[in-house]
């Protein structure tokens, strides 16, 4: 089964109606398929997280495995503070995990990023 994180730019209600769907399907007792999504509802703050150098870092997180943000600020060529601070950042968004050592990882095999054209206009 393939792990996948949908990235919605969207408008708040519409993220609300996918919920308040979700949850009368689980209240009339119906098999739900796992959706885990993030969103947000503009370009401009998507963009302000999912930075190039974050991109980067993603990539090459997901290349590595589970390592150290130590290791993995090495591989990147970048300073220890900013790629813990994007890692944190990260974290918090749920792109990226930390296993019982320490170590951080992407637990997806796949992020999806959807932008409609109306919340582009």
């Amino acid at each position: 089964m393939s792990h996948v994180l949908h990235v919605e730019i969207q408008p708040a209600t519409a993220a609300l109606d996918a919920f308040g769907a979700t949850l009368q399907q689980l209240e009339a007792g119906q098999a739900v398929t796992p959706h885990f999504s993030i969103g947000f509802e503009t370009v401009p703050q998507f963009a302000k997280v999912f930075t190039p150098k974050r991109w980067e870092l993603i990539s090459e997180l997901k290349k590595l495995g589970a390592v150290s943000i130590y290791e993995l600020a090495k591989r990147l060529d970048r300073h220890y503070r900013n790629v813990h601070q994007d890692v944190a950042l990260l974290s918090e968004w749920l792109v990226i995990e930390k296993d019982e050592h320490g170590k951080v990882f992407v637990p997806w095999d796949e992020i999806d990023v959807r932008l409609p054209l109306q919340a582009a206009a």
